[in-house]
């Protein structure tokens, strides 16, 4: 596994090995993967016309489902005048699960379906070619019929028209979740859209089996939240959820309003610890904040300038790391914040990824933490049962990385890591 921190060739995992190549050998099992469930489902965008949606009966700049029959009959036509400009493998918790993979050239295993048998440049085809070879499909259910898909249809006045059909992403069974994945996880990351099925799905039930294996077993549940077009249904549902079951949430600033009445990110990030251990909150040009708790023998106070808010030097403790309120003996409220990279990017080219990406650099850290407690567990970083081997300063900077990579490009899936230098840092750093 890459270490997650500074990006130079020398850390990887083990940093400081004194051990004999024998020794190493025999450590070599060591993994820590992450495992999530999603909606398989491919991303297809394509300029059109205005009568290309009337002939579809799609309203121009709407969103709309479509059914099987009228999903392959506008997928035909765009193939046959030549008009998909892009094709990517999607689905929140599968770009994460790509992108963790990529970050971290680490395993994950993903739980969804996928259509049986797999057609040559088919919807199925085109999510097994997008989709890093580290993230592990072996455990997806076959079935027969087309996975979700997506289209985004572009009109020459720059509208988009999206049309949806879930085709058979929601037909994933409780018996194709395996309890010793989920055990054996650092994490199982799951998302609002699984949660809203309709009479005759079987994902809702198939998530909470996973989620009830990974309650049981002590791994984190990570939710993101993924819309707040669903949260605003039923707030208090969700915070009672998130408060049985999820560990780590994820959200942006809209959904955070949603879910805790807060419009303020710092004072909803404050309001979401009553109910999660740690919260990753992105605020679009504000940047992104990281929130949770830490036990009061255990804070470091930051080097950084101290920042107030509507939380006064809200970021004192920033230098200490995550945990688990129940494993604080004396738990405190941390919050770390940072402001786009490199003031956010010039061109945004797409926004789809940004939480994505960002979840899936803590995502990293998490596991990191994870694979280095197994490989050094009587290090000092694991005197306290922590969630991240960073501190939420340092992954708040990783996120941020993350994210900023995500918005200067047109896929919401990473195609390779991160430069190993930077070329924002002045060579002294890399020196060092």
């Amino acid at each position: 596994m890459k270490f997650p921190g500074q990006r130079k060739i020398k850390h990887y995992f083990p940093v400081a090995n004194r051990k004999t190549v024998g020794e190493i050998t025999k450590q070599s099992t060591i993994e820590s993967h992450i495992c999530g469930i999603d909606q398989t489902l491919v991303d297809i965008e394509a300029p059109v016309n205005d009568s290309f949606l009337a002939q579809f009966g799609l309203t121009k700049g709407t969103s709309s489902l479509v059914d099987d029959t009228q999903a392959e009959a506008i997928y035909q036509m765009l193939m046959a005048d030549d008009l998909i400009s892009h094709e990517f493998a999607g689905g929140t918790i599968g770009n994460t699960l790509h992108n963790f993979s990529v970050l971290s050239d680490a395993r994950s295993v993903l739980f969804g379906v996928i259509s049986d048998p797999i057609r040559a440049k088919g919807y199925a085809y085109q999510y097994l070619c997008n989709t890093s070879s580290k993230v592990d499909l072996d455990v997806l259910q076959p079935v027969s019929g087309p996975i979700g898909r997506c289209f985004t249809l572009i009109s020459e006045d720059g509208e988009r028209t999206f049309a949806f059909n879930r085709g058979m992403a929601n037909a994933l069974t409780s018996e194709n979740i395996d309890r010793d994945v989920v055990k054996e996880s650092s994490a199982l990351v799951i998302s609002s859209y699984l949660m809203r099925g309709e009479d005759g799905d079987t994902i809702e039930s198939a998530t909470m089996t996973a989620i009830e294996y990974a309650n049981q077993s002590g791994t984190p549940v990570v939710l993101s939240l993924g819309t707040k077009q669903i949260i605003e249904q039923d707030p208090q549902w969700w915070l009672a959820f998130i408060s049985k079951h999820v560990t780590v949430l994820a959200m942006n600033e809209d959904e955070a309003e949603t879910l805790t009445g807060q419009a303020d990110p710092l004072l909803a990030a404050e309001h979401a610890l009553e109910f999660a251990d740690l919260v990753l909150l992105t605020a679009g040009a504000e940047g992104l904040y990281l929130s949770g708790y830490s036990d009061m023998d255990s804070r470091r106070t930051t080097s950084n300038p101290l920042k107030t808010s509507s939380i006064p030097d809200f970021n004192e403790f920033e230098f200490s790391r995550a945990m688990r309120k129940d494993d604080c003996h004396e738990p405190i409220k941390v919050y770390s914040h940072i402001e786009p990279y490199l003031g956010g990017p010039t061109a945004i080219k797409n926004t789809n990824g940004a939480g994505d990406g960002a979840l899936s650099a803590l995502l990293h850290d998490m596991a990191a933490n994870h694979y280095h407690q197994q490989y050094f567990p009587a290090s000092s970083k694991h005197t306290k049962p922590a969630l991240c081997y960073s501190s939420f300063a340092q992954v708040c900077k990783y996120s941020n990385r993350v994210s900023f990579e995500m918005l200067n490009q047109h896929s919401p899936r990473l195609s390779r890591g991160l430069p190993e230098r930077e070329d924002s840092l002045e060579e002294a750093y890399w020196e060092q």
